[in-house]
């Protein structure tokens, strides 16, 4: 089974960071027409595109903060007069900082998060939802994580936000399912990224021991999931919560 996106848009937010120049890779070799979104970092941007300009695809740049709706609003603008169309929304971006106990964390990292976890999922559905109702075809896929079910100390701003993205993403799936769009988000365990093999710290013996696979998966593990959910061959799951970890987690029936 090969994946073809072929004339397909793809969107990825956060596409600078670990995982989201991985998962921009993905789509790009399997035919999409990729979409580069980035805050600051202007200059990976840059690299992505002309990485996928040579090896022959066609890449947009796209400035955003996907916290701000009229920000969101305008990167939409800009994407349509290039491409006419997104089918495929990967909404990866996330902001990042110090996680501590509950006691001692600041309230702003849990607006944060709520920000970029929920209120960016909001703004990215109001932006492209309704021209994909409009063509009866979509693929919204959200990067979430295992930590949603693991619920350790210390996670609790970045829990919040990304438990608060799984009951955004179940509604939305609900609701927009009849116009053959579906709703899905991939939830990565600890995965091994570039940092990791640059700095050797690709082996964690503490993690991988309650691991069933007992090793961390690789960025490209993730991506493969995100890019088959992006595909005509995942045309009928819609409303998943799919763990990405090894076993990490299992999500019960």
């Amino acid at each position: 089974m090969q994946i073809d996106l072929s004339g397909k848009t793809a969107l990825v937010t956060g596409a600078t960071g670990q995982l989201g120049r991985v998962l921009g890779r993905s789509l790009a070799r399997c035919g999409a027409e990729l979409v580069i979104h980035y805050n600051h970092n202007e200059a990976r941007a840059l690299e992505l595109k002309e990485e996928a300009e040579a090896a022959g695809g066609r890449a947009l740049l796209a400035q955003a903060d996907v916290t701000d709706y009229k920000s969101v609003i305008k990167m939409r603008d800009h994407i349509l007069a290039a491409y006419r169309k997104v089918d495929i929304v990967v909404a990866n971006a996330v902001i990042q900082y110090e996680w501590t106990h509950i006691l001692e964390q600041a309230p702003e990292d849990y607006i944060s998060q709520f920000e970029s976890c929920v209120m960016q999922n909001v703004y990215l559905a109001k932006a492209f939802v309704p021209q994909m109702i409009e063509r009866k075809y979509g693929r919204i896929i959200g990067i979430n994580t295992e930590c949603s079910m693991l619920n350790l100390p210390q996670q609790s701003a970045y829990v919040a936000g990304k438990r608060g993205m799984d009951g955004l993403y179940r509604v939305l799936a609900r609701e927009i399912g009849e116009h053959q769009i579906t709703v899905n988000q991939v939830a990565p365990g600890w995965t091994i990224s570039d940092k990791d093999r640059e700095n050797g710290t690709e082996r964690i013996p503490s993690y991988e021991k309650d691991v069933p696979l007992k090793r961390r998966g690789e960025d490209q593990d993730i991506a493969n999931a995100v890019t088959f959910l992006a595909s005509d061959q995942a045309a009928f799951i819609t409303g998943a919560y799919i763990p990405v970890c090894g076993g990490h987690v299992m999500p019960s029936i």
